[in-house]
């Protein structure tokens, strides 16, 4: 899921004000979610572990108002205590790739020549395989689990932001001010850290944003297959994975909501990172 195919053209087809709309009300949604998942022990009507074998598979209603899942647990609470780990999870695989992909991409950029086109020939390497291979590979190595799962899926984020870097340090390493620094005896290292990173931040900024939205589904998708978070957890991927029983059932419910909450997450990022990387590049 990319800028193109999902953020874009929402935008594209608004007029001004309803743009504006769609991005305030992506805003909100994404307050609501961080909002439940910093007090989500005090905001859920129920403990998200507790079982209840009188209460299984039970529809929408007054005391569970997105119904139960297969061990009668309330769909409502776990959705409110999964959005912890979902959400930390993505953060954590994207601080991982984005720290490794902004070193190498600003290392390749400053150096040039030989060490410009090593990185090049690693990142090549990683982008040779699909990412979800990749982390696959990580996991056999390493045995599965929610940090094996992130690492492995930061590595795997780690070249695209490494070539995205690298092109915007190109570019920001033609303004004069560098050369002028340069001339000052300002040293690389300082140069790029006090400088040149922070003038790249607006662009960079807006395309991490809709990335999290990415690595979040990429996170959903191992923990569906089995691979990253486990029982009891319940983070949004895996509840989706529990409730295959159901859908089978035709019980459709428990599957619905937490894909339903991904998919309005994902999308509510990848606008908001659109619109953001729009105005910071305006006042850049």
């Amino acid at each position: 899921m990319s800028i193109d195919a999902v953020a874009a053209p929402v935008l594209a087809a608004a007029p001004r004000r309803g743009r504006n709309r769609i991005y305030y009300l992506c805003l909100a949604i994404l307050g609501i979610v961080v909002t439940a998942a910093v007090l989500a022990p005090w905001v859920s009507p129920y403990d998200p572990a507790a079982t209840d074998f009188n209460a299984i598979w039970q529809p929408p209603s007054p005391s569970h108002v997105l119904g139960t899942d297969q061990l009668g647990r309330d769909l409502l609470s776990r959705i409110i205590h999964g959005a912890r780990p979902t959400l930390l999870g993505s953060m954590a695989l994207l601080a991982l790739a984005t720290t490794l992909g902004v070193l190498i991409g600003v290392t390749a950029a400053w150096h040039r020549g030989w060490v410009d086109a090593l990185l090049a020939r690693i990142t090549d390497v990683m982008f040779a395989f699909p990412g979800l291979l990749f982390v696959i590979l990580v996991i056999a190595v390493f045995d599965s689990g929610a940090v094996t799962a992130i690492i492995g899926m930061g590595l795997a984020y780690a070249p695209a932001i490494a070539k995205f870097t690298r092109a915007v340090a190109l570019e920001e390493m033609a303004r004069p001010y560098v050369d002028s620094y340069r001339l000052q005896g300002v040293g690389g290292f300082v140069l790029c850290a006090r400088y040149l990173l922070p003038n790249m931040l607006p662009t960079l900024v807006g395309y991490l944003v809709v990335l999290f939205g990415e690595g979040l589904m990429s996170l959903a998708s191992l923990n569906f297959l089995g691979f990253g978070s486990q029982p009891p957890s319940s983070d949004w991927g895996l509840m989706v994975e529990e409730s295959r029983a159901g859908v089978i059932q035709g019980i459709l419910g428990p599957a619905i909501v937490p894909g339903l909450t991904i998919a309005i997450v994902v999308v509510a990022t990848n606008v908001v990172g659109v619109r953001l990387s729009d105005k910071l590049a305006v006042r850049k």
